[in-house]
């Protein structure tokens, strides 16, 4: 197959044993279900996206494996062009959906943070995960699936490791396995997109030491494997997907509990299992790739806040010179993260394996960045659309829609333009800025803490110390003693 049609994607999701919940109720089909049919419909439009000679270079690429045409979403990434169309790619795609997909990226990130360490685990080790991480690859690819990427763990007590919890279910472990394979159970939560998943791909969450060899697993597993449940946590309190009229912005991601009750992943499926000292590496690069492109997504997204934002003004009957110091500034964040992502990107470097991984140090400092000009961007939209937008004072669609008092309603929110057209733009706002729309900036794909932390190792902050030094001819040596424990 290779490259699949939108509708393609639909069929093969209907097909799916239901294993999705909300609201206490088994979602039967997620293509038709509200609480789960627009994030299905918006992951549809990449595939066909794919399919459409006007974007088809930005969604697909030539697969360095088959050297065929794939999803840019099934394939590895060799050169720094590759993991900056997938950064290009997510910002096309948040202009046309204003939210994240997660099965077409967080699993696709998975598969490349451990090429190279699979290659590096054969080579010191003699196992055989590399080879068999390229065969799932393959078949990811010739059957163009849709992937959902399992980080975070529940994590139970923040102060004790995965091995003194005294619930190993808090950590995704290995609760055993036989000669067919492995049986995993635990809490993987907070998970985007798994409603519109295919497989999903599960990697450890931290890096582990020994005594910790049954937290190291990374796998890839059927989205409706038996044991595994997901309950879907997207409130319409929060996001309006399953309102009505223009209360109901049709777009937007889903995001997941995933509860593991020994589910079976045969071996060939395993591409980590129990080598401890390599989940860090896998982890980094993870880590490395997605906030280098989280750059380029943020920045779609502000790219409709302008537009949007904008917009509100002009259906107020205000000018853009009025806010154009403010637009301005959305600007700068956008293009602040997106270019911190291409840097991250290009001063990156090739593992002998062939996989490309961004640089360390710079993606971040991208992610610090993402953590916090998102969050002023939607301030801004705030201050430019006015009150209507995030007061939550706005009539309902369907207090709008009643033949009594309705017809006034819209007139009462009429500008310059008609007040069912300010309605819609307001309700845009509002989910961007304080609704559903809002992706996980702060928090999405780890904490800024952490990423500090990665910083604050990266940095040779002695070496720059002998800089300055050099230059003023400073003999002391200006060490700080390291003080014993």
């Amino acid at each position: 197959m290779a490259l699949k049609t939108g509708a393609q994607y639909i069929a093969e999701m209907k097909k799916m044993r239901p294993n999705v919940y909300k609201w206490g109720r088994l979602i039967e089909d997620v293509t038709t279900d509200p609480a789960t049919a627009a994030h299905i419909k918006n992951v549809a439009m990449w595939y066909d996206k794919s399919n459409d000679p006007k974007t088809q270079d930005l969604y697909t690429t030539i697969s360095a494996l088959s050297g065929k045409r794939a999803h840019r979403w099934n394939t590895l990434m060799t050169c720094p062009e590759d993991v900056r169309g997938n950064e290009d790619m997510k910002r096309d795609g948040y202009r046309s959906c204003g939210s994240c997909m997660g099965p077409v990226c967080a699993g696709w990130t998975v598969m490349n943070a451990a090429y190279g360490p699979t290659y590096d685990m054969d080579v010191e080790l003699g196992t055989n995960y590399h080879e068999r991480l390229k065969n799932f690859m393959m078949f990811a690819e010739e059957h163009a699936l849709s992937m959902a990427g399992a980080l975070t763990d529940a994590k139970g007590d923040r102060s004790k490791k995965p091995n003194e919890q005294e619930n190993d279910d808090v950590y995704l472990h290995v609760s055993k396995q036989d000669e067919k394979g492995v049986y995993l159970s635990g809490y993987k939560i907070q998970i985007c997109g798994t409603a519109g998943a295919q497989y999903v791909m599960v990697m450890p969450t931290s890096g582990l030491k020994p005594g910790q060899e049954k937290y190291a697993i990374v796998a890839a597993i059927p989205r409706d494997a038996e044991g595994l449940t997901i309950v879907e946590t997207r409130r319409p309190s929060d996001c309006r997907v399953e309102e009505e009229g223009w209360d109901g912005i049709k777009s937007g991601t889903t995001q997941g509990f995933l509860l593991f009750d020994n589910v079976f992943v045969p071996h060939e499926h395993v591409f980590l299992n129990g080598e401890v000292k390599y989940a860090g590496a896998i982890l980094g690069n993870f880590t490395s790739i997605y906030r280098a492109a989280i750059g380029g997504c943020v920045a779609g997204q502000g790219d409709v806040m302008i537009g949007a934002a904008l917009g509100m003004a002009r259906a107020n009957g205000l000018t853009q010179k009025a806010f154009q110091d403010k637009l301005t500034q959305m600007a700068i964040n956008n293009e602040t993260t997106y270019a911190g992502g291409l840097g991250a990107i290009y001063a990156g470097k090739q593992h002998p394996a062939g996989a490309w991984y961004p640089n360390a140090l710079l993606a971040h400092v991208n992610k610090i960045h993402v953590a916090l000009l998102p969050w002023q961007t939607k301030q801004l939209a705030q201050e430019i659309s006015g009150g209507v937008t995030e007061t939550g004072c706005m009539p309902s669609y369907k207090d709008m829609m009643n033949p009594e008092y309705g017809p006034k309603l819209i007139e009462s929110m009429s500008a310059a333009v008609g007040g069912e057209d300010r309605t819609k733009m307001a309700r845009l706002v509002e989910w961007l800025t304080v609704g559903s729309g809002i992706p996980g900036c702060m928090h999405g794909g780890g904490s800024p803490d952490t990423a500090k932390a990665v910083v604050k190792g990266a940095t040779k902050w002695d070496t720059y110390v002998d800089y300055a030094r050099n230059l003023a001819n400073v003999e002391a040596p200006l060490k700080e003693e390291k003080k014993k424990r």
